[in-house]
């Protein structure tokens, strides 16, 4: 994983203009539901990063054909045939590199009845089980939906029928909301999801999955239904929503640089956590149909504030560690409440180490306004805090060192390229960008 570090010299201004990929969290989820369809799909503004890369090659392992289509512009197509899938079993060293790779349990068992998976990865800041997905699985009639049944860190399911069924989910879970719908669509009969999770990547998923032919009331809401189809034609394009959360790490980018950048291709009201939260600490936040500009008067004082993380439409937490470095520049104390995953303030000694005054009790961080960021050579623990190393080293004042880029790389198209083109100074050796990787 870390093969590789960014090379930064910060200090400068972000100035300039910069469009936001296809959602990272939205397009997993959606390469697993394609393969369930019974014909073709393209996938359109899919993310040039490493997850997907990962995704891809899994799902051609199963036996699915995917032809990648490069635009001059540099925009991403993915032209999906899964019709010629033919095993039930992802249980292959790469299933273990991405946490959405668990999407294929309900895609596989709608596809087949059947589905075999070597337990997922992802990154590690906290306990992050499945049991959600299995005992809803076992509601609709999957045999084998216990961690007693693992056999060497695999688990192997068995539906026969799978059935629609009324899932209650204890907590609040992105991926177990997902994971249903995707079993429930072909489900026999009719499923309700009760208290599920809101996020925009589920509404992008359920919105393919019908675009394809499924029959999804609800997502978006703590409600879902979903009536049960026994095909689902497909034969239909489909275009990625943008990605949230890259969109607000290019705004805090801009915000500690004392920048002044306008991002593209988004959706305002996705951003809205993150915007409410800016204004209320003095940044200009500006917003037109696709795209929010960020800026700053240079003889306002930028305020501390309060931030908690919650589920959407709440604050969120992937936004969480580049927030903290946002917060670290705000006059007076601020704080920050971690309410989604107990183990996401790993990073916090690597920022320390760049002039950061942060003391940590439970899931609360207590963050006390610096002048500014000492350059140093710091890690990315995980994706979206080496997202905030990042964030800082653009605003401390000469060269920082940023270790274990890789892991960046999982969740951000060009980063590279996007911030020089804002004025950023950053360089990266010995990295091989996704499609090349794959041709190779």
């Amino acid at each position: 994983m870390d093969s590789y570090s960014y090379k930064i010299t910060g200090g400068k201004p972000l100035k300039g203009d910069v469009n936001i990929s296809g959602s990272k969290n939205a397009v997993l989820g959606i390469l697993a539901a394609a393969m369930m369809i019974d014909g073709t799909c393209t996938l359109e503004n899919v993310p040039d990063i490493s997850d997907v890369h990962v995704m891809v090659k899994i799902c051609e392992t199963l036996g699915a054909k995917i032809e990648t289509e490069l635009a001059p512009e540099g925009s991403v197509t993915l032209h999906i045939d899964p019709r010629e899938i033919n095993t039930t079993e992802a249980t292959e060293p790469d299933v273990s590199k991405i946490r959405a790779s668990y999407y294929l349990l309900g895609a596989l068992l709608a596809r087949s009845g059947k589905a075999s998976l070597r337990m997922p990865g992802g990154c590690d800041f906290g306990q992050r089980p499945i049991d959600l997905h299995l005992k809803a699985f076992r509601q609709m009639g999957a045999k084998g939906a216990d961690y007693r049944n693992l056999n060497g860190g695999i688990i192997s399911l068995n539906a026969n029928p799978l059935r629609g069924a009324k899932i209650f989910l204890d907590i609040v879970s992105v991926g177990a909301t997902i994971n249903i719908m995707l079993a429930a669509a072909k489900a026999q009969g009719n499923t309700t999801i009760i208290n599920a999770a809101k996020e925009p990547h589920i509404v992008d998923v359920a919105n393919f999955l019908n675009s394809m032919g499924a029959k999804i009331k609800g997502a978006g809401t703590d409600t879902i239904k979903i009536q049960g189809v026994p095909v689902l034609p497909g034969n239909f394009t489909y275009s990625i929503i943008p990605d949230q959360i890259e969109a607000g790490t290019y705004m805090i980018a801009a915000a500690v640089t004392n920048g002044d950048v306008t991002v593209h291709n988004i959706i305002p009201t996705h951003m809205d956590p993150l915007s409410s939260k800016m204004r209320e600490m003095g940044y200009t936040i500006e917003e037109g149909d696709d795209w929010v500009r960020v800026s700053k008067d240079p003889e306002e004082a930028i305020w501390s504030t309060n931030v908690k993380t919650a589920p959407y439409p709440g604050f969120p937490t992937d936004l969480q560690p580049q927030t903290v470095v946002l917060l670290c520049l705000a006059s007076g104390q601020s704080k920050m409440d971690e309410d989604v995953w107990e183990n996401r303030y790993q990073y916090i000694p690597e920022l320390t180490r760049m002039g950061a005054n942060i003391s940590i009790f439970d899931h609360i961080a207590l963050i006390n306004g610096i002048e500014h960021f000492y350059p140093a050579q710091v890690k990315a623990t995980d994706l979206r805090a080496g997202a905030a190393m990042v964030c800082a080293a653009l605003a401390a004042d000469g060269t920082s060192y940023i270790d274990g880029a890789r892991r960046i790389d999982r969740g951000y198209e060009k980063i590279v390229d996007k911030l020089r083109s804002l004025g950023a100074d950053i360089e990266v050796a010995g990295s091989v960008g996704f499609y090349e990787d794959r041709e190779a």
